[in-house]
């Protein structure tokens, strides 16, 4: 797949089907959006084209909105994409000078004179331009005029498959992220570095990776014990996590660790992603260590079933 912004594109993709949208979390509605355009390129020799908007429209036009999550981000959306065999995903900088183009103009200065659209396809909703003045009606009327075919997706297509990135979110926040996986269609993953702790866990048994996620806008799931699939240098290892404030230890600050599983080597500053594969339990305050320690026996053994079925 190649990934350019728009002003870096010097001339046309020949017979371009476009799609475009934020596509947060790739979820598997916007795969059955993008699969379709891939078959449609392939039918017609052309080339697939998702268009995308970065930073998300919202953390612009409302840049103190602190309640607004991410399921991913830029360059975990363009691996999403890439993995649904996408031909050019192409990145609009979204700015405040940016969301004042009309509709026409988008049309004009981005579909045709940038992209040289063939087809454009967009659900029964999409709206885009100034003030979501866009519209499938509006695409439709001057369809002619514009020199483009125009695609529905249809209402009925995108309510059967029943996904949204608002309805994974809230599986999220909520703890369900074994529903949320099934909306998504894979694994929900935080990426961060490893940084030092307190090295406690250690000392009971069970040491623990700190991580720090650089972006404040990415969604942490709910607080609570998690079995995960922890990547390190191209490396899968088992384990667990824990978000939360460890109140057994008077925590305060709420904390992303992860104890691999059958690990003991020394990751401070490495990159890591954790993939989460079921909720295990809530984060609990326990009467000490050393219960703490046995409820972790516990939470291990329950995370190797889980995964050991995956």
């Amino acid at each position: 797949m190649k990934v350019f912004e728009i002003g870096q594109l010097s001339e046309k993709i020949p017979h371009a089907i476009v799609t475009s949208g934020t596509f947060d979390g790739v979820h598997i509605g916007h795969k059955k959006i993008l699969s379709g355009i891939v078959n449609q390129a392939k039918e017609h020799n052309g080339k697939s084209v998702v268009l995308t908007f970065w930073p998300h429209p919202r953390l612009i036009l409302n840049p103190k909105d602190s309640q607004l999550k991410l399921l991913s981000t830029f360059s975990e959306r363009v691996q999403l994409i890439e993995e649904a065999n996408i031909d050019y995903l192409i990145k609009i900088p979204f700015t405040k000078e940016f969301a004042q183009l009309t509709s026409e103009q988008f049309v004009n200065q981005i579909l045709i004179d940038k992209l040289g659209t063939k087809k454009f396809v967009i659900g029964y909703d999409h709206h885009f331009g100034k003030d979501r003045g866009g519209s499938l009606a509006f695409l439709k009327a001057n369809e002619q005029r514009f020199g483009f075919e125009v695609q529905e997706i249809p209402r009925q297509d995108i309510d059967h498959v029943g996904v949204s990135s608002t309805k994974v979110r809230k599986a999220l926040i909520e703890g369900q992220v074994h529903l949320a996986n099934e909306y998504l269609g894979h694994f929900y993953s935080l990426f961060g570095k490893v940084v030092p702790g307190d090295k406690l866990g250690s000392k009971i048994g069970f040491p623990t990776a700190n991580i720090s996620i650089a972006e404040e806008y990415k969604l942490i799931p709910r607080d609570g014990v998690y079995a995960v699939l922890i990547s390190i240098e191209d490396k899968v290892y088992n384990g667990m996590s824990n978000i939360g404030i460890r109140p057994t230890v008077d925590g305060v600050n709420r904390k992303i660790e992860v104890n691999i599983f059958d690990f003991a080597r020394e990751i401070y500053g490495k990159q890591i992603s954790i993939k989460f594969i079921k909720r295990i339990r809530d984060e609990i305050k326990f009467d000490g260590l050393e219960s703490l320690q046995k409820q972790l026996s516990k939470d291990r053994k329950e995370s190797i079933k889980i995964l050991s079925d995956k």
